[in-house]
This record gives C-alpha cells, sequence and structure tokens, in this order.
C-alpha cells in the first residue's frame, strides 16, 4: 500500500531571497556592457514617464537594449543567463535536505517560485529543477524563438494569485475554473496552514501576509552585507507581515533551516492532533 503525505508548500520569491541579485545582472547585462544601476534607472524612468508597469518595462527594456548591442536574446540565451545566475549559501542543497526531512516526518514538501522575473532564466538555473511551478514573467516568441511581446507578468499584487493556485492544486495559469470554483479549505490540496512563504522585500508584503493571515507562516531573509537590511526586515515582523527574519543562509543547521524543520514537525503533530480528536466523534 502506498503511503499517503501530508502536502506542504513553500513557496519563494527568488531575486534577493534565493539569490544575491537580479537575475538579469547574471550574464545579461555584462553582454550589454551596462551596469544594473544604469539599466535599471531607464527601465524604471520609463515606467513612471509612462505610467506602466514596473515589470512589463523591464521586459521591454531588455529587448531593445538587446538588439541595439545586437546580443543573443533568446530561449537558449536565456537558459545560458540562468546557468551563471549566483545563489545564497545553502540554497543548492536545500531542497533535497528539507525533502527528505519531510519524508522521515510523513510530509510531501513541495516548492514553488513566484517570483517577478523571467521564468526563461530561473527553469535554467542549478536549483531550477527542483520546482513544481514557476509563476513568473516570461515572453511570447515568434518562429526563431526571438522573445516579440509578454506572455506573462508578476507583480508584487498578482502574487496572491498564485498563492490561491497552490492552494487549490491549480499550477496552469490558463486555468480559471479551477481557481475560481468553491472548494471547502478542508478539501484543498495544499491547506495554508502547510503553506510558508520566503521573500525578501516590499514587493512580497501582499502575499507574506495573506500566507501569514490565513494560518501559515511567512519568512523574511535578509543579505547581511547589504546596507539596513535587517532593519527593513525588522519592519516586517513590527507591522505584523512574517513570522520571522532571518539572514538567506540556508545551510544545514541555520536559523531558517531549523525553522522550515520546526514547522514540518508542527503539520506533523497538528495533523496527529486531527485524527485523534476524529476518533469516536
Amino acid at each position: 500500500m502506498t503511503k499517503k503525505y501530508i502536502p506542504m508548500a513553500i513557496c519563494y520569491d527568488f531575486d534577493g531571497t534565493l539569490s544575491p541579485g537580479n537575475m538579469q545582472e547574471y550574464g545579461f547585462m555584462d553582454s550589454l556592457g551596462t551596469t544594473p544601476d544604469r539599466f535599471w534607472v531607464k527601465s524604471n524612468n520609463f515606467a513612471k514617464e509612462h505610467s506602466a508597469d514596473i515589470n512589463l518595462a523591464y521586459m521591454k527594456r531588455m529587448i531593445e537594449e538587446a538588439k541595439i548591442k545586437d546580443v543573443p536574446f533568446n530561449k537558449q540565451a536565456f537558459c545560458d543567463y540562468g546557468k551563471s545566475v549566483k545563489l545564497f549559501d545553502g540554497v543548492t542543497e536545500w531542497f533535497s535536505r528539507i525533502n527528505q526531512y519531510g519524508k522521515k516526518h510523513g510530509i510531501e514538501v513541495k516548492h514553488y517560485v513566484i517570483s517577478s522575473g523571467l521564468k526563461e532564466i530561473i527553469e535554467c538555473t542549478d536549483i531550477g529543477k527542483y520546482f513544481e511551478c514557476i509563476f513568473a514573467s516570461s515572453y511570447i516568441y515568434d518562429a526563431n524563438g526571438i522573445p516579440i511581446w509578454p506572455a506573462n507578468v508578476v507583480n508584487y499584487t498578482s502574487k496572491t494569485q498564485y498563492i490561491f493556485r497552490i492552494n487549490k492544486g491549480c499550477c496552469d495559469i490558463n486555468d480559471n475554473k479551477s481557481i475560481n470554483s468553491y472548494i471547502k479549505e478542508e478539501d484543498r490540496p495544499v491547506p495554508f496552514s502547510n503553506m510558508v512563504f520566503i521573500g525578501d522585500g516590499e514587493t512580497d508584503i501582499p502575499a507574506m501576509k495573506m500566507v501569514k493571515v490565513n494560518g501559515g507562516h511567512s519568512i523574511a531573509v535578509y543579505k547581511p552585507t547589504k546596507k539596513d537590511a535587517k532593519l527593513k526586515a525588522k519592519k516586517l515582523i513590527k507591522d505584523n507581515r512574517v513570522n520571522i527574519i532571518t539572514q538567506a543562509d540556508y545551510q544545514e543547521n541555520s536559523l531558517i533551516d531549523k525553522y522550515i524543520k520546526a514547522l514540518i514537525n508542527k503539520i506533523e503533530a497538528d495533523t496527529n492532533l486531527r485524527k485523534l480528536e476524529k476518533k469516536d466523534n
């Protein structure tokens, strides 16, 4: 008989959460011969000038800059950029370690990305294979594999819809029927109480708050070498947006490692308690 595992979902932002920088800064900006500051200033100014979404603006800017500088800008190039993305300490080993710990306690841990970055880049990082679903911005391509238009864009408020998709077990972003159908909370594939959201900044606040308010747990990570990063993370605790803040260190026995393992223990214990409470009732 196949063992039935308790579902648990860990949702991650990507840039600043799993990686120290923005993914476009690894490979792509080097190929343009520009700096992150110059690129983002131009992109954000364009968004402000046209009252545009900042993520749509950067996606447009990437297409234009690549054409001007005549650098490769296609699916293969994105994959190459993904392979050069740097990750925080311990991230590469994190997923298999947490999965194994979960299995020992009867928990099936699944990992999800909810990011404003590019799906095509994330998929080709060293950790892309560990994600059940990657909800991120992406392009539509022509017959030659060249990006011509945004297929999807993820911003700070739209991140919340993907929390519900995970809650209802719906990874297909075109499936509006499942996401809008009524399902009792106890019948949903991943209860909010078994969900964790890990992010690093203001763009993650709506998702952090949603998970926490609905009985899950939210974690704010920060880069210890970044000025005022810990102070900003502490404000999220003060404002009741997250449960805990920690350095973005995913190595074994780090604070986030111990916290996630404690949550796995809690989910196991809560499940066993509910089973006992149902007996003879």
